[in-house]
């Protein structure tokens, strides 16, 4: 009697599983991990394939953890590489590497594979590791699957059909205030915004700041839900992002860390040593064509560092913010003249200001006024081609289809130089009868 029960019992769940699979995940993700492994490691893969590719990624892993290592091996090489995936992107790289072992290495490479994306893109700063709930859910099965997963942080949990496509969103405030038979329909608001995991960082940024999002979920080329984008992730990615920019502004590379060795520091670097020295020599160059000018009025070797200073900081102050704007998307190629303008303007402004600072200085060291008004003029005409130097060299990088923090204050630092340089000197040469 007994025997025949379990055989009708083993009959109907195997037809469940079977012939009714989205039935058989509503029913089964409502129960333990450990209880949905036992039954369906009683049905070939043949019977429960269905429902295992069905199942929330976050239960599937939980109950494959519960399982024997061939059959794990079993369901991950039976189930679709991007379900697969999708089950073992709940686990870190290292708790990943156990089950990948059970796999013959070129279904091993192949998962790896969809689990790693290009570094600028949505995929790579996505958290795959989150909750995919149905709508028929109810509130307090929602909480609970909250609390296994141990997740802190949690703001927004997504619903979803059978086929895992997104169909709303439920704020963790809304879960926590609801009564615990509440299905998740009943209080889910429309998704805004989603993201395909190929999309480059800049998209993500944008798509952040235009809907004032905290979670951007992440869909695959099938519209699936595999990740959420989670704002401080971003940032920290964008720190991460300018802490590199910062390198590779002064000609290091991006790769050196402060414990890299002294050998790959120097062939990183003297290239970049070498293209400054030329610059260097250039700007000398410069200046030894007003080498009688200089011979005859010694005053103006003395102020030179003065003129190429301050040209110097006002680029600087010009390429940061030029800079900061096309990190974070706030400028185009497209607002070149306004950013040249801006930057034109400020130079202008600002070198009036500082150029009378620094004539009544000079007047009062030299006491010519000749000189006190070449300084002047030389300051603002150097700090205005400062100005639009800095904010014209990362945009025609950018323009060109290059990195517009490499090496750019290098670059930078030779114009300012240079029209520093012969800004000074030229107006001295001219007014010379006035020195």
């Amino acid at each position: 009697m007994k025997q025949g029960l379990a055989n009708a019992v083993h009959a109907l769940q195997r037809d469940l599983v079977e012939h009714h699979p989205d039935d058989a995940v509503r029913l089964l993700e409502r129960e333990d991990p450990a209880e949905v492994a036992a039954l369906l490691a009683r049905h070939p893969i043949s019977a429960t394939l269905w429902v295992w590719e069905r199942l929330s990624p976050d239960i599937a892993i939980r109950a494959i953890d519960a399982l024997s290592h061939d059959q794990a091996a079993e369901v991950l090489r039976s189930v679709e590489p991007t379900r697969a995936a999708a089950m073992l992107a709940m686990r870190d790289v290292e708790g990943r590497e156990p089950y990948l072992a059970l796999l013959a290495q070129t279904e091993a490479d192949e998962l790896r594979a969809i689990l790693s994306y290009p570094a600028d893109s949505a995929g790579a700063l996505m958290d795959p590791r989150m909750l995919l709930l149905r709508a028929d859910t109810t509130v307090r099965e929602a909480l609970a699957r909250v609390r296994a997963l141990r997740r802190r942080g949690t703001r927004r949990l997504f619903v979803v059909d059978a086929d895992n496509h997104l169909e709303g969103q439920v704020d963790i405030q809304d879960l926590a205030t609801a009564t615990a038979t509440t299905r998740l329909e009943e209080i889910q608001r429309p998704v805004r915004a989603v993201i395909n995991a190929l999309a480059p960082r800049e998209e993500v940024v944008d798509i952040l700041e235009q809907y004032r999002l905290t979670d951007l979920p992440v869909v695959d080329a099938e519209e699936r839900l595999i990740g959420v984008v989670r704002y401080r992730n971003l940032m920290a990615a964008a720190e991460d992002e300018a802490t590199v920019a910062l390198q590779t502004m002064v000609g290091v590379s991006k790769d050196e860390r402060a414990l890299s060795k002294a050998s790959f520091a120097v062939r990183k670097r003297l290239p970049w040593l070498h293209i400054n020295l030329a610059t260097a020599f250039l700007a000398a160059a410069v200046v030894g064509l007003f080498e009688n000018t200089i011979a005859q009025f010694t005053a103006l070797a003395v102020l030179l560092p003065v003129v190429a200073g301050q040209s110097g900081n006002t680029g600087a102050q010009a390429l940061a913010v030029t800079m900061r704007g096309l990190a974070l998307r706030e400028i185009r190629t497209r607002h070149w003249p306004r950013v040249m303008f801006k930057e034109m303007s400020a130079g202008f402004w600002n070198g009036i200001a500082v150029a009378a600072t620094t004539a009544l200085g000079v007047w009062l060291w030299s006491g010519s006024q000749g000189l006190a008004g070449v300084i002047a003029i030389s300051m603002v005409v150097s700090m205005v081609i400062a100005g639009v130097f800095g904010a014209a060299i990362p945009l025609l990088l950018t323009a060109v289809g290059q990195d517009p923090a490499q090496s750019s204050s290098i670059v930078l630092t030779t114009v300012t130089d240079v029209t520093g340089f012969f800004s000074f000197l030229g107006i001295a040469t001219l007014f010379s009868g006035l020195l």
